[in-house]
């Protein structure tokens, strides 16, 4: 455990995933990273989830250790060693804790910001249903019903393509990459039957994910999630 940065649990998590032009992605792309697509469809992908029992260097942070976040994401791939390392790159990552902004920003230059958030789970006996929500000029939501059953995620559909990337990129300048790993199980996911997507895109991430307003997303996924670790990163100089 003596590189593990941080540990905790992802839970409950929201993943609306849209087809986007990869043209308006090649600017964000951290360097060495190449675009990730799933047969032929470039994503991003607008996900809301808690940490729970969040450890820093293996201690827990008094009033740190559970809460929300929402980020907007689309997915990398890095050739090394003649093995593809397949991640994400951020956006933009919503916290309520702006402690929790400034250590992501300095550690890993990761795009965290601080709005107020809540959240909610709503256990039925057949159902479920989750949301998130966060404050930026007003409320924007992220919310799905769902199966209370969980069920694996089939090999090699989309639902894997968007939940097994195990890296982070981050751009820190036009040569310079943050590169991090994160280990999980697999997780598993509960099927959903109906969603609400409430958030104003432009006001949220910029001009150029604007007309996320008003799209459709190509599929909605809740998974369970499981506990993580996010080993120490590195940056990478190319």
């Amino acid at each position: 455990m003596q590189n593990t940065f941080l540990q905790a649990e992802w839970r409950k998590l929201i993943l609306a995933n849209y087809e986007i032009d990869p043209a308006i992605l090649v600017k964000y792309l951290p360097a060495g990273t190449e675009l990730d697509f799933w047969k032929g469809t470039c994503f991003v992908s607008l996900v809301g989830f808690m940490f729970q029992d969040t450890k820093l260097k293996g201690l827990p942070i008094p009033f740190h250790t559970d809460f929300e976040e929402v980020n907007l994401r689309f997915y990398v791939k890095r050739l090394e060693n003649g093995i593809y390392k397949r991640g994400v790159v951020f956006i933009k990552e919503i916290v309520p804790k702006p402690a929790l902004s400034l250590v992501a920003n300095v550690i890993y230059g990761e795009p965290y910001v601080t709005a107020r958030m809540k959240h909610s789970w709503v256990h039925k006996e057949v159902a479920l249903e989750v949301e998130y929500q966060w404050k930026k000029n007003v409320w924007h939501s992220l919310k799905v019903a769902a199966a209370s059953n969980c069920i694996p995620i089939t090999e090699y559909s989309e639902a894997e393509f968007i939940t097994e990337h195990y890296w982070g990129y981050t751009k820190r300048t036009q040569k310079k990459t943050s590169v991090y790993e994160v280990t999980h199980p697999r997780w598993d996911m509960y099927p959903v039957s109906d969603y609400s997507i409430q958030v104003d895109f432009q006001l949220n991430y910029g001009a150029d994910f604007g007309f996320l307003s008003t799209a459709t997303p190509t599929s909605v996924f809740l998974a369970e999630g499981s506990p993580i670790i996010v080993k120490v990163g590195s940056v990478l100089n190319l």
